[in-house]
């Protein structure tokens, strides 16, 4: 298949999908959602044993493009609940794939590119990485990735990231639990590589039924947890601070809330 929006590279037991909007930071459009999640299904296809997510460029992910929170401000209620449920199926499909998943961090990954980044397996992060879940600042709602961070850092970590919307660097994530290892830029992908092949030597009978073990332990409760979530994300879209969040953000300058 051919891709407009990231890189699919498959060589023997490994695969590599590289965001590919440089330009735009690699920022999340609709077609990169699309994109990744048929690049993710090639890759389970494939003879593909474990797979890689980087970006291409300086940052990994900065979150959402900047056309697509434009676009929001006209959507309809529907409209807003298929975008929350697109979000939410990329989301969990990264968390629960069945092939082991390498996240090479090789930059900035904020908002809903955190979640890309740390919802894998395994999380590689360069030293000057950022991370942040930012959503608060603009009047939207970090409801999605809520769901899976609580999970991973527990609630009252989670709530410190998700009520500040601070950035924070790789050297708290990793503290976090968020990123196993802090990697050197030049050897980012080399160090992802020797950990796909540390995997590929294992069973993959095995790697495959402990994945499915750690989701089966939580799977209905993460399923009606993260339906709750999508029309909270979408709700949110309709109240005023949303709109004054979005427009201030995307005019560059400071947001007046209102009292209410």
């Amino acid at each position: 298949m051919a891709y407009s929006t990231l890189l699919f590279e498959q060589t023997d037991d490994l695969a590599l999908i590289t965001l590919n909007r440089p330009e735009k930071r690699n920022a999340i459009s609709t077609a990169m959602i699309e994109e990744l999640l048929a690049a993710l299904a090639e890759a389970e296809t494939s003879a593909a044993r474990v797979v890689i997510l980087t970006g291409a460029g300086k940052a990994f992910c900065a979150g959402m493009d900047l056309e697509a929170l434009r676009a929001i401000s006209s959507h309809s209620t529907e409209q807003n609940l298929e975008d929350s449920r697109r979000m939410a199926r990329m989301f969990r499909r990264l968390y629960t794939y069945p092939k082991p998943l390498i996240a090479a961090v090789n930059g900035p990954a904020i908002a809903g590119g955190s979640a890309l980044a740390t919802l894998c397996d395994f999380t590689l992060a360069v030293p000057d990485a950022k991370f942040g879940f930012t959503e608060v600042r603009i009047g939207f709602i970090p409801a999605i990735v809520s769901v899976f961070l609580r999970r991973q850092i527990g609630e009252k970590q989670a709530r410190d990231l998700l009520l500040t919307g601070r950035i924070f660097g790789a050297e708290e994530a990793q503290r976090l639990g968020l990123v196993n290892e802090i990697v050197p830029h030049e050897i980012l992908l080399d160090r992802a590589r020797e950990l796909a092949a540390t995997l590929i030597a294992a069973s993959p009978s095995s790697l495959a039924a402990t994945k499915r073990l750690l989701l089966k332990c939580a799977e209905a409760e993460l399923d009606r947890e993260l339906d709750l979530a999508v029309w909270e994300n979408a709700g949110i879209r309709a109240t005023a601070d949303f709109r004054e969040g979005l427009a201030a953000f995307l005019e560059k300058r400071a947001p007046k809330w209102g009292s209410d």
